[in-house]
């Protein structure tokens, strides 16, 4: 097992797979606030959670959900996206989805913890070598910053 867990091929296809998937997830959340429930709809749900400035927020998260996830798709500031999607499922987490506990049929919050959990393990662990953060960023200070692949 040992072996596996230092193969640079395994943990760039970790990484490479963590982007997709939770990339994915991010960019239909944010598509969804906007196409299908509309911002208007958005912004109203969010009022009626108790978010503050919703009209505000509801854009911003549906934006920043489009872009970010887009973003770690491709591997483009994955951190930077990573870290600010992150932060957002935090944020809902406490402030709407805990109250109401684990099971998201009931409103809980078990989305948002696997949504932030994943966000949060990218921010660690960076995009990878198949990722734009590497071909942009390579040889240069930032890439070890960035990319740490």
């Amino acid at each position: 097992m040992f072996a596996l867990e230092n193969s640079a091929g395994l943990q760039t296809a970790a990484r490479t797979l963590l982007r997709f998937a939770f990339g994915f997830l991010f960019l239909a959340h944010g598509w969804q606030k906007y196409f299908q429930f509309t911002i208007e709809g958005t912004t109203a749900a969010f009022g009626q959670m108790g978010v503050p400035a919703a009209n505000l927020l509801a854009p911003l998260a549906a934006t920043l959900e489009i872009a970010g996830g887009a973003a770690i798709i491709l591997g483009l500031l994955t951190r930077v996206c990573a870290g600010l999607l992150g932060v957002q499922m935090i944020v809902a987490l406490f402030m709407v989805h805990a109250a109401a506990g684990v099971f998201v049929e009931n409103g809980g919050f078990e989305l948002v913890l696997a949504l932030a959990a994943g966000a949060l393990a990218l921010l660690l662990v960076g995009p990878g070598r198949i990722s734009l953060d590497a071909l942009i960023f390579k040889g240069k200070k930032a890439d070890k910053v960035l990319v740490n692949a």
